[in-house]
């Protein structure tokens, strides 16, 4: 393959490697469902309850509604590519996960820094 193929898409069933584990590479499988609710059913099979990120695309506020209570995810991204979850191109700063399913979940800069104080005493005033 050359450099001027950016992602390849192929369809798939449910049960396929590409469908079922997390792939770190360009390539997007589709899985074709009857209808919203069947995918939104299939998506949560496909997630296994492990609550990091779901993304979905549509106009149908219902359809998002019923998808992001069904999912459960730390991050859920409508309409948008799974990096802006994470405030690349979406909502907020930027920021990583940790442990979505045990609760820690997005990031900021106090999850990395700490409080500190500095006090002298005595040797300082301004009077």
């Amino acid at each position: 393959m050359g450099d001027e193929i950016k992602v390849i898409i192929v369809e798939t069933d449910k049960n396929h490697p590409f469908a079922v584990e997390e792939l770190l590479m360009p390539i997007l499988p589709i899985v074709k469902v009857k209808d919203a609710l069947e995918g939104i059913k299939v998506a949560k099979e496909l997630e296994r309850g492990l609550r990091h990120t779901a993304v979905i695309h549509s106009k149908n506020i219902d359809i998002l509604t019923k998808y992001a209570r069904e999912m459960e995810t730390t991050i859920l991204v409508k309409n948008g590519p799974s990096y802006a979850g994470i405030g690349i191109g979406g909502e907020g700063h930027v920021t990583f996960t940790i442990a979505g399913p045990t609760g820690e979940g997005l990031t900021s800069a106090k999850s990395f820094a700490r409080n500190r104080r500095c006090v002298l005493v005595g040797g300082f005033s301004i009077k």
